[in-house]
């Protein structure tokens, strides 16, 4: 960068003497090209756009110019300030000049700079006029002649004006107050009424009543399910934060308070605690009041604690279960434990009925609920500002037929048998025969309906009423029954049993190896021969297909393949295809109980219907119900069915009794001293509910006692034993002569004072 040669200074003018008036200087400016404003500021902002910057020296300064008032030299104030507005105005218009030549496009670099700056008019000292020196040069073009102007260049860009600018902000602003009045509008006029309802909907809360759960008890008012006060534990995880409690782990010193409390791990209430972006958290759910008494009591001493250290001088000291509190709730509670669970069923985590009779009856025990509407400013109630209260109406009790102690009874004895045979499950079923009413239902192995937790998947439910199974041999008494009925044989009618027999596609035998049996109807019945049932069901038509329609008009009667009409959750009906589709092979097994499928309630049911005089009486489990009134509304009387006639009835009760009684018969076992009992027992195949094929035994065995004067119906079934015998007579025939020994006992049922029929078995060739 080079540097800029000096500006000549100029050197006033002298003062002529023979100066002309005011007058006489316009007009001589006037007529003068050098002294003509446009023309020469154009002139000079011409030279200048030619010129290179770097010519240019500094701007001289302008001689002083003496004021108006004082032509000696002196200045005052006004003068002075009217030449310094004069000089600025003109400044001003230079550079616009110069600005507008810039954007024209007429720059020269090579051109001499030019001095733009207006001479001084009057000299220091004089009152006359001094002109500058012109500078050597071509003379400059004449003032006023367009056509010496260099030539229009690209339309020179102007400053943006503020106008449209601001109307486009009148039309925003106009734009969002219209916003503004059509939101008022919709909210005072045409929502007022939905935002009104919104706004009298959060003044006013509404808070649910729980109504209290009805209880459940057994035949004698003994309670088996009733609720009692709990309490739901709740933490808020935002004051466990460092910033409340000023410690870095708060939810890990209060996990491990309460952890022993609650019986829960530690790690998870921590985990529970640690989440500040939710204000609340349940703990524990259905707490006892002792377990929150507990807490409570922990609490306060850390709450006093804290104070007396803050009152010490320890301002950081802080409660560190201060954010653990409670909530009223109910807990379902089961007196007995394990006793009738599948029966009873069990309550979920949402106060509803999640099985057996609690699901069954779940809307007379749940009650109604009732709800409190009450007036709230910050979360508070308002006392003065009223509100309404619909109160709750509390669930009915239910009083179910089982006997508590009979209960008791069956469920040690089917628990202990199938875990002395490691079977799969088992279930007994004790019901009164005259009313049809249940007075035991027991399966193993069976649950706490208390501690979900620790139960098995596979015990949950009740098997007695959910599991379809083939009878077997208990189901011949059905067979029998037609037989007799029908008047196709009597008990002594004699028949022939071979070692094998050939029907249709099969080959027949017996459950054991044996010569030519010759015996009557009543021993076929006794020794439970296969072969022999089918021999005789095969008289009940003239033909085997009239005969199929006979045998499967009265399992129909006896209830098989229909619900038993206890309406519980999850039963079975059972199978049993209509006689059309039999299969060749149906037609002479379903006679001895296998092709066909039952739930051990269905077969109870059975040998009630023969104990009852021929009459099936459906069975029942709820005797009735107690209102919040405290009256007793027993159940509708259930619906009775002549199936066979009281002959027939009494005569296979005696053919019964030949099999428990009889030295030749299977059902010895079941033998109780001092009462005639009536039984069969049942050995069938088995189908395997996951391979859908034979595997294993169901053994079975069915009676009532006492024959002459029937008051109880046992029946006892075991799924797949694996230990010791699987026939229903070895397995389950003991467990049927403790059951029904001790329900006999515990109803005082007085001992027989008959002797036994005493049927004819065999016969002589």
């Amino acid at each position: 960068m080079t540097d800029r040669e000096p500006p000549e200074r100029r050197v006033p003018r002298p003062a002529r003497p023979d100066r002309r008036p005011r007058a006489d200087r316009g007009e001589r400016l006037s007529h003068n090209p050098d002294r003509a404003p446009r023309a020469d500021r154009q002139d000079r902002a011409d030279r200048l756009s030619h010129s290179d910057p770097r010519d240019r020296g500094p701007r001289p300064d302008r001689a002083e110019r003496p004021d108006r008032t004082d032509r000696s030299g002196g200045r005052t104030g006004r003068g002075e300030r009217t030449d310094r507005d004069r000089d600025e105005r003109q400044d001003r218009a230079d550079r616009a000049d110069q600005g507008r030549a810039d954007r024209a496009g007429r720059s020269d670099r090579g051109d001499r700079a030019v001095r733009v700056g207006r001479p001084a008019r009057r000299s220091g000292t004089g009152g006359s006029a001094v002109r500058p020196p012109r500078r050597p040069g071509s003379a400059r073009p004449g003032v006023g002649r367009r056509s010496a102007r260099p030539p229009h260049g690209p339309k020179p860009l102007r400053l943006g004006s503020p106008r449209p600018r601001l109307r486009m902000i009148s039309v925003a602003m106009t734009l969002v107050m219209l916003a503004f009045v059509v939101r008022l509008l919709q909210v005072q006029a045409v929502d007022a009424g939905e935002y009104s309802a919104k706004a009298e909907a959060n003044r006013y809360l509404t808070r649910v009543v729980a109504a209290d759960r009805g209880g459940i008890t057994d035949r004698s008012g003994i309670a088996l399910a009733t609720s009692v006060d709990a309490y739901d534990i709740t933490a808020d995880p935002m004051m466990f934060t460092p910033d409340e409690t000023k410690l870095p782990d708060a939810p890990a010193q209060a996990a491990a308070l309460l952890a022993p409390i609650l019986d829960q791990d530690t790690a998870e209430l921590t985990r529970k605690l640690s989440t500040p972006e939710t204000r609340y958290v349940v703990l524990a759910r259905r707490q006892t009041p002792q377990v929150w008494n507990q807490i409570k009591d922990l609490r306060t001493t850390l709450g006093d604690k804290a104070g007396a250290d803050r009152l010490a001088g320890d301002k950081d000291a802080v409660n560190i279960l201060g954010g653990v509190f409670q909530e009223p709730t109910s807990k379902r509670v089961y007196p007995n434990g394990d006793l009738a669970a599948g029966l009873l069923g069990w309550v979920n985590a949402d106060g509803k009925g999640g099985g057996g009779i609690e699901q069954q009856l779940d809307k007379r025990l749940a009650g109604r609920d009732g709800e409190v509407t009450y007036a709230q400013a910050g979360g508070r109630q308002v006392p003065t500002a009223g509100g309404t209260e619909t109160p709750a109406l509390p669930g009915s009790d239910i009083e179910l037929t089982i006997d508590r102690d009979i209960q008791w009874a069956a469920q040690n004895a089917i628990a202990e048998q199938v875990k002395k045979s490691k079977a799969d499950r088992g279930y007994v079923i004790v019901q009164d025969t005259r009313t049809g009413e249940i007075l035991a239902m027991a399966n193993a192995p069976g649950f706490d309906p208390g501690d979900l937790s620790r139960a098995g998947s596979a015990s949950l439910g009740n098997a007695a009423l959910q599991d379809a199974f083939e009878p077997g041999s208990t189901a011949k008494v059905m067979s029998m029954a037609a037989v007799l009925e029908e008047n196709a044989a009597t008990p002594s009618t004699k028949v022939t049993v071979p070692n094998r027999l050939h029907r249709g596609d099969r080959l027949f035998q017996d459950d054991i190896d044996h010569p030519t049996w010759y015996l009557t109807l009543n021993g076929v019945l006794a020794k439970s021969s296969n072969i022999g049932t089918i021999l005789a069901t095969g008289q009940l038509g003239r033909t085997q297909p009239e005969a199929n329609r006979v045998l499967h008009s009265y399992l129909r009667k006896f209830g098989i393949g229909s619900p038993t009409g206890l309406g519980f959750p999850g039963e079975t009906p059972g199978i049993l295809a209509r006689p059309g589709k039999w299969s060749t092979s149906q037609q002479y097994t379903i006679p001895f109980g296998q092709g066909v499928s039952i739930n051990a309630m269905q077969a109870a049911s059975v040998y009630s219907t023969i104990a009852n005089g021929g009459v099936r009486v459906e069975p029942t489990l709820v005797r009735g119900s107690r209102g919040p009134d405290d009256r007793f509304t027993p159940a509708p009387k259930p619906k009775e069915t002549r199936v066979v006639s009281d002959r027939t009835a009494r005569t296979l009760s005696r053919m019964l009794e030949s099999v428990v009684d009889d030295e030749a018969g299977t059902g010895s076992k079941a033998r109780i001293p001092g009462y005639r009992v009536a039984g069969k027992t049942g050995t069938a195949n088995r189908v395997d509910p996951v391979s859908g094929k034979y595997r294993g035994y169901t053994s079975s065995f069915a009676g009532f006692a006492p024959v002459d004067k029937p008051r109880i119906t046992v029946y006892c079934a075991i799924q797949n034993a694996t230990k010791g015998s699987y026939f229903g007579g070895q397995i389950c025939g003991p467990v049927h002569k403790e059951v029904m020994q001790f329900a006999l006992k515990s109803l005082q049922v007085p001992p027989t004072g008959t002797a036994p029929a005493r049927l004819p078995v065999t016969f002589t060739p």
